[in-house]
């Protein structure tokens, strides 16, 4: 089977699927970080790129669901603690998540005039669409401005499975997708995705530990190139790797909102 990500810089470029052009139509998965109602415990680095500064502040108001909660592992927990602390000595960032992203955009304009109007209220982004905690996707993602890298940890519950025991491996491509996404806008507002290829390498057991490392590849011609390994904690066993393309657009604030 496959599709479409990225890998660490320890995994040769050869090993993975390479992205080709853009199509003309591609489908497009628009993920931004929230920027309303974040208010800082301390300031951040002026010297982080503007996005990062402004999509990376603390949540004050609002369920943060990259927060711990009582459904995580050992493991989980453990990593995310490791991580926790290089965002105090390492540059390291803990990217929030919410429960859809409208309110991740809300404030800037939609590139190429996409926009929906409705009066539902009970959107939610894919990955965060199980309210329940434990029962689908746990995750966490860890971003390092200076590398353009990412870590996603990833802990599946029972309503991702697909072979019995183990994780659907459209559930792994969607996680994949989204921390793509993130780490695209981050390192140089990547936004449209219109390439993404995996290679499914191992079953990942429903429960357990899984580790996305993404890293930006290239920028090149306002397209941004990426590519992920993900593994277990030990990196013993390689789950899957995967490429992805996104276009570079910048968002302007949308005025008439404000």
């Amino acid at each position: 089977m496959e599709l479409f990500l990225v890998p660490p810089t320890s995994c040769p470029d050869s090993t993975l699927p390479q992205p080709s052009d853009p199509p003309r139509s591609p489908w497009w998965t628009l993920c931004h970080l929230s920027h309303h109602g974040d208010q800082p415990k301390s300031p951040l680095p002026r010297s982080w790129p503007g996005q990062v500064s402004r999509f990376c502040q603390e949540m004050t108001k609002g369920k943060n669901y990259a927060l711990p909660n009582a459904s995580w592992g050992p493991d989980m927990l453990s990593l995310y603690h490791e991580f926790l602390e290089k965002t105090k000595t390492s540059g390291w960032v803990r990217v929030p998540s919410f429960r859809s992203n409208r309110d991740h955009i809300q404030g800037f304009k939609l590139p190429l005039d996409l926009s929906a109007n409705s009066d539902k209220s009970d959107w939610r982004l894919f990955t965060r669409c199980i309210e329940r905690e434990g029962q689908g996707y746990e995750y966490v993602i860890f971003f390092q401005p200076s590398e353009k890298k990412s870590i996603c940890l990833f802990q599946p519950g029972p309503y991702l499975e697909g072979v019995p025991g183990f994780v659907h491996g459209g559930s792994l491509a969607a996680l994949i997708d989204e921390t793509f996404s993130k780490t695209a806008y981050l390192s140089g507002e990547g936004l449209l995705t219109v390439n993404f290829n995996i290679r499914f390498k191992n079953l990942i057991p429903l429960g357990s530990l899984a580790v996305l490392n993404v890293n930006v590849e290239k920028i090149e011609d306002q397209k941004m190139y990426l590519s992920c390994v993900t593994q277990s904690r030990d990196q013993q066993t390689v789950y899957a790797k995967a490429s992805g393309t996104f276009l570079q657009m910048h968002l302007e604030k949308d005025s008439s909102r404000q």
